[in-house]
């Protein structure tokens, strides 16, 4: 059984995800229902932001110039940058549709155990902050306690399963409260849901347990250890996958950078992002190669 694909096979292969994906989402509720069709399909936009992804190419520019360099052939109707973003802005929804898809298909939200973060997004260095235009009363200061250092743009909120497969995820100012991001990205799962110390709160807890989540998290050194040492250890070492996805996203998908000037542009590039790492979950598993390896996924 082939563990890897070429490029080739990997265009091909993440086309025909996303393509079922849409027909089963507007099998009822056409995406457009009057004006012109556009001369790109959506699946091929979509299909062409996620390889572009994959790839390291984190801007729109960047994604349109290496297909028209590289891959004209293939998509032959691409025309002018400003319409490709465009109509890639336009299918935010479904970008994010999409991601819930295939994280409803690999299981992730029947998981028993699910694990909660945040991650900075950085508008600019704290130097700039004052005089930074974009996300005027949007964007805020911060502190990233993992770093130990402050920041001035958004925080971005996210859930994922045992499995490693982000199951929700929202953004907030960088002051935004955690526990009050956890609400909005927690109604799909039950079970376990493993946070650090920043969701340390008794109220919450016992609100979360009437929906059927049972809030753990790290205890402060002036606290009183009340459960068993063997717990806690389990708890430290799940919460390492989590930090595995947020390496991901930082690393390999640049998360953290901010490259848009308004909340529009913005949404879609993170639902992108979360949207090309659960389809790489996705077709990893189709592999049958471990959900998170993907380095290898594609052949140099």
């Amino acid at each position: 059984m082939r563990r890897t694909y070429s490029i080739e096979k990997f265009i091909i292969a993440v086309y025909c995800c996303v393509d079922d994906g849409l027909k089963a989402l507007t099998e009822q509720a056409p995406i457009r229902g009057r004006g012109f069709e556009p001369e790109l399909s959506n699946a091929e936009v979509l299909t062409m932001e996620i390889v572009g992804e994959y790839q390291h190419y984190d801007s729109d520019k960047g994604i349109w110039s290496n297909f028209r360099r590289h891959w004209y052939s293939w998509f032959p109707n691409l025309a002018s940058r400003s319409s490709f973003v465009r109509q890639s802005v336009n299918l935010w929804q479904y970008k994010q549709r999409l991601h819930q898809q295939l994280a409803a298909q690999l299981g992730a939200f029947e998981d028993e155990v699910h694990l909660i973060d945040g991650l900075p997004m950085r508008l600019c260095c704290l130097t700039y902050a004052g005089r930074c235009q974009s996300f005027q009363g949007l964007a805020a200061f911060g502190y990233c306690a993992a770093k130990d250092e402050s920041f001035y743009g958004f925080r971005g909120h996210l859930t994922i399963s045992l499995n490693g497969v982000i199951t929700d995820f929202t953004i907030t100012p960088a002051n935004g409260d955690e526990r009050e991001a956890l609400w909005e990205i927690t109604q799909k799962i039950s079970g376990l849901l493993i946070g650090d110390k920043g969701y340390l709160s008794q109220t919450l807890q016992r609100q979360l347990a009437a929906v059927d989540l049972d809030l753990q998290t790290p205890l402060r050194q002036n606290m009183s250890k009340s459960r068993p040492f063997a717990v806690v250890r389990q708890l430290q070492t799940r919460r390492r996958l989590i930090e595995t996805v947020n390496a991901q996203l930082t690393e390999r998908f640049h998360f953290e950078r901010i490259r848009a000037r308004d909340l529009w542009h913005l949404t879609s590039r993170v639902n992108r992002k979360m949207l090309v790492h659960t389809l790489c979950c996705w077709l990893n598993y189709q592999l049958g190669r471990p959900l998170l390896q993907f380095d290898g996924l594609v052949a140099d």
